[in-house]
């Protein structure tokens, strides 16, 4: 099966969102190609619940709410959407356009290609104990909160996913208990202090080395105190969240014929990447002083895609309409 559109977006997180919105008002079609089986990256598919600080006129926004944004955003010009279906390569057409391989034999062509896949693909880190629990009490991130709503959870690691979503799941769990392998949190601090004074217990210097049973996770064994003389100890948990952090890889990007940097794809500050009419823009690029935050992310989307409009319709303005202009903004 073939789609076509004039810009073709690999990505549907809020970068790749963005992307096709700006395509849109310059009047461009567009589809967008995403590995996971919703819109909305990595935010929906592990923060979901989590507050954004870092968008432009919010002063935070749940994760799930800032992609319904964006997907109502971009709504008007009708993007094709071909989720949970992974771009596998990236092939010259007949004419001056490309066409995109999907692993399932499907293809897109189009005029320009914007490339918002993220991080690239992601695996989760886990420990050998948990494997056989996953989906069966171990997840590697909490989609939705009420899910944990009156269970015992526990949570593994000490980055700021982990202390995040101890804040979170506090108020509605029967227990929270984090534990980390170190004594320090590489969390942001003020998260930390926050976790110390809520409702949480918190055991350092410890880890999980064993889950326990029947057909779902009931609880698990902690050894704690590996530094100041260790014991054991058993925990009731219907829920454990390894926030362990993730193994991340370009996926098959990295075979795209891309001139790339430390694992991420140069663009120039036309977001233009080797490939004549490719873009990049989100974390998945790079360029001298890029800043990783959200709305940088937004601003090289509408970078590329109007570079994208000029590229595919010659002689048009750089600079899109004002969309305060009635003619230019689109209907309701």
């Amino acid at each position: 099966m073939e789609t076509s559109a004039d810009v073709a977006v690999v990505g549907a997180g809020p970068a790749g969102l963005y992307a096709a919105y700006c395509a849109g008002f310059r009047g461009l079609s567009s589809v967008i190609v995403d590995a996971l089986p919703e819109p909305g990256g990595q935010i929906a598919a592990l923060y979901p619940e989590k507050k954004i600080h870092d968008v432009a006129g919010h002063v935070a926004v749940r994760g799930r709410e800032l992609i319904d944004h964006l997907v109502a955003q971009v709504a008007p010009f009708d993007p094709r959407y071909l989720l949970g279906r992974t771009a596998a390569s990236l092939t010259r057409d007949d004419g001056a356009g490309w066409v995109i391989g999907l692993e399932d034999g499907g293809r897109v062509r189009a005029g320009a290609v914007v490339i918002a896949a993220g991080l690239g693909r992601s695996t989760p880190r886990t420990l050998p104990c948990l494997r056989p629990y996953e989906g069966r009490g171990v997840a590697h991130h909490v989609p939705r909160l009420e899910e944990h709503r009156d269970r015992d959870v526990v949570i593994v690691g000490g980055g700021d996913s982990a202390v995040d979503w101890a804040l979170a799941l506090a108020p509605i769990a029967r227990s929270v208990t984090v534990v980390h392998r170190r004594s320090a949190f590489r969390a942001h601090e003020h998260s930390v202090k926050q976790m110390y004074a809520a409702d949480v217990r918190v055991l350092t210097d410890a880890q999980v080395t064993a889950c326990h049973g029947v057909r779902h996770l009931e609880d698990v064994r902690v050894r704690t105190g590996e530094r100041t003389g260790e014991e054991e100890v058993t925990l009731p948990a219907q829920s454990l969240v390894a926030a362990l952090g993730f193994l991340t890889s370009l996926g098959p990007v990295a075979d795209w014929g891309l001139q790339l940097e430390n694992r991420q794809v140069a663009v120039d500050r036309a977001m233009r990447t080797n490939l004549p009419r490719v873009y990049a823009v989100g974390d998945i690029c790079t360029y001298e002083g890029r800043v990783p935050l959200v709305s940088v992310g937004f601003g090289e989307a509408a970078t590329a895609a109007n570079h994208a409009a000029v590229e595919l319709r010659p002689g048009s303005r750089l600079a899109p309409e004002h969309s305060t202009d009635p003619d230019a903004a689109p209907l309701p």
